[in-house]
């Protein structure tokens, strides 16, 4: 029986294991990917406070993880396929068939990318289409690529990418961005960045490789062609909840419901990070919401004594 089992290893589920087995809980970690969750795949972290240089997104998470492994975290890797509520004891079923038994359980699994969904991009994934510049970047040094998306993301990842290729193209289905302003001042002031506004990806075009993007503009509804080796995919996120969005509350998004302990409708099971509610998806807010959720299992499990 452990105390808490934590499902998701970013900085909400990371956080929420310091604070768990520093308190002195039996504390799981399950992740069933890679450690870190989507801010490893960030060539820089630069708002992370203590780090005034900034730092990889992988660096800072090996540093998480050394100070989970310190404190005696457990940890699994693999992903949680449902879970079950008993009142006094919780279940959660593994993706290889076993079930760990736990007093509490904090829900951290995060957020995925999400699709364009257009001709071409399913046959092309990994044969010029992409979702991490920092993964991927080096295969198209010198090359033309278009970042599809104008929020914070697709703005730090087109700015990377430009020490690397020859041009980038944005490419925004509204006449504006959405990034915060001193990505957009960059990205404004970079020559080697190119911005397409108001117009969507019809289809993603190729042969073995990606060479090329069918556009369409969604005021005039022109269809034009434009050649590029790479396309880097970033439109948004769907929460990993589907494994429990018949037991715990979510919003129309898919987003689960918390109050300001990270309790969620179920007694006894919390969420933390980007996969709850939340007006801001940040690495220091995830992290302090995983604290919140530990320090409210922890009392949890006090009051039932």
């Amino acid at each position: 029986m452990h105390d808490v089992v934590i499902i998701g290893g970013g900085p909400a589920g990371l956080s929420a294991s310091i604070y768990a087995a520093r308190g002195g809980l039996k504390t799981l970690l399950c992740e069933e990917k890679l450690m870190g969750g989507q801010i490893v795949l960030s060539y820089e972290v630069e708002n992370y406070p203590g780090f005034p240089n900034g730092i990889s997104g992988m660096e800072l998470i090996e540093n998480f993880t050394k100070q989970a492994e310190k404190f005696g975290v457990e940890t699994s890797y693999e992903g949680a396929k449902s879970i079950e509520d008993d009142r006094e004891c919780k279940s959660v079923y593994l993706t290889n068939g076993s079930c760990i038994k736990t007093k509490t359980i904090i829900i951290a699994a995060g957020a995925s990318a999400n699709k364009l969904g257009c001709p071409g991009e399913k046959k092309f994934t990994g044969k010029g289409v992409s979702y991490c510049a920092t993964c991927d970047g080096a295969f198209f040094r010198n090359k033309t690529v278009a970042v599809i998306g104008g929020g914070d993301s697709a703005i730090e990842e087109a700015l990377y990418l430009t020490n690397l290729v020859k041009k980038v193209y944005i490419i925004h289905r509204r006449d504006r961005l959405r990034a915060i302003k001193i990505l957009q001042d960059r990205a404004m002031e970079n020559k080697k960045i190119e911005f397409i506004f108001n117009t969507i990806v019809k289809e993603i075009q190729g042969d073995k490789l990606v060479n090329g993007i069918l556009l369409e503009n969604r005021k005039t509804k022109n269809m034009d062609r434009l050649a590029v080796d790479g396309v880097f995919i970033y439109v948004g996120n769907t929460p990993n909840t589907k494994f429990i969005e018949d037991l715990i509350k979510l919003d129309e998004n898919g987003y689960i419901f918390t109050n300001e302990n990270m309790e969620t409708n179920i007694d006894g099971i919390f969420a933390a990070g980007d996969i709850r509610v939340t007006p801001l998806r940040q690495v220091i807010t995830s992290a302090a919401d995983g604290a919140i959720a530990a320090s409210a299992a922890q009392k949890y499990i006090e009051s039932k004594l």
